[in-house]
């Protein structure tokens, strides 16, 4: 098993903000420490996973909960593109996929929900090791085999984290207003109460800062779905222009995980 040894919630980051290219009523500000650290997914490849009792469940343990009507209907209909074969937990009627349930909002008060089923402490969608079909999500897979990126066939939820988005609003001195959208790291805290009961997180944690590309680049199909093409554009060239300098604040766990590649500074 891998090491499950994390860094702290609490360091120096560095950010970035610029008008959207495509809204010039929105701000976009960004955490570069985040977006170019090499934090990439290790699901299948050492990922001790959220409960360390059932480590082969990533973080597919709670199930999924959907952001809104869209969202469902989206995964209802790659649901159906499914078979026995394909999927370990087959449920030939939609109904038998989703539950309803509560989730928190803003100010804690609990709201109707909705969200994937769990079957044996594990989402519906999951198959497990040893499954002819593969382990793994059937919906990724199922993606994966119709040629399409899977944030087309998951939950949003499934797709989108450790990247995280947020909105808000300010109002400038002069009296105008401005829609700000943030886009940060998903860390323990961003989960509510229940994120510091995971026996493991993988933002945090060195050994899921491998990856061969900084998240900006290897999340670049999930940013351009969160935030638009043109203000990707503007965040990747101002990422590449960061990575080239060399960085103030380096994500700790990156540079845990890779002392001798990062943080390149420029020479004098």
């Amino acid at each position: 098993m891998r090491d499950t040894e994390e860094t702290g919630l609490d360091f120096p980051r560095e950010w970035i903000e610029f008008p959207d290219p495509d809204d010039s009523d929105t701000i976009v500000r960004a955490d570069l420490t985040w977006l170019l650290s090499r934090w990439t997914c290790i699901f299948g490849q050492g990922c001790p996973g959220i409960d360390a009792e059932n480590p082969d469940d990533g973080c597919c343990v709670h199930g999924a909960f959907f952001t809104e009507a869209d969202d469902e209907e989206r995964v209802r209909k790659a649901a159906a593109k499914l078979t026995p074969e394909t999927w370990q937990n087959y449920r030939a009627d939609y109904a038998d996929v989703v539950v309803d349930d509560t989730l928190a909002d803003d100010d804690g008060v609990e709201q109707p929900a909705r969200k994937t089923a769990t079957v044996d402490g594990a989402c519906v969608f999951h198959n497990r090791p040893g499954f002819s079909g593969g382990m793994g999500c059937a919906l990724h897979a199922q993606a994966l085999r119709d040629g399409v990126h899977p944030l087309k066939y998951k939950p949003e939820v499934c797709w989108q984290v450790p990247v995280k988005r947020d909105y808000s609003t300010v109002e400038r001195a002069d009296g105008s207003v401005a829609e700000i959208t943030w886009i940060g790291e998903f860390d323990r805290r961003a989960w509510g109460a229940g994120g510091h009961d995971f026996d493991w997180w993988c933002a945090s944690a060195p050994s899921a800062h491998v990856g061969a590309q900084p998240v900006y680049r290897s999340y670049e199909a999930e940013l351009i779905e969160l935030i638009g093409k043109g203000a990707y554009a503007k965040l990747a060239e101002l990422c590449a222009e960061r990575e080239r300098i060399g960085q103030l604040a380096v994500h700790p766990a990156t540079r845990k995980a890779l002392p001798l590649t990062v943080a390149p500074r420029p020479s004098s």
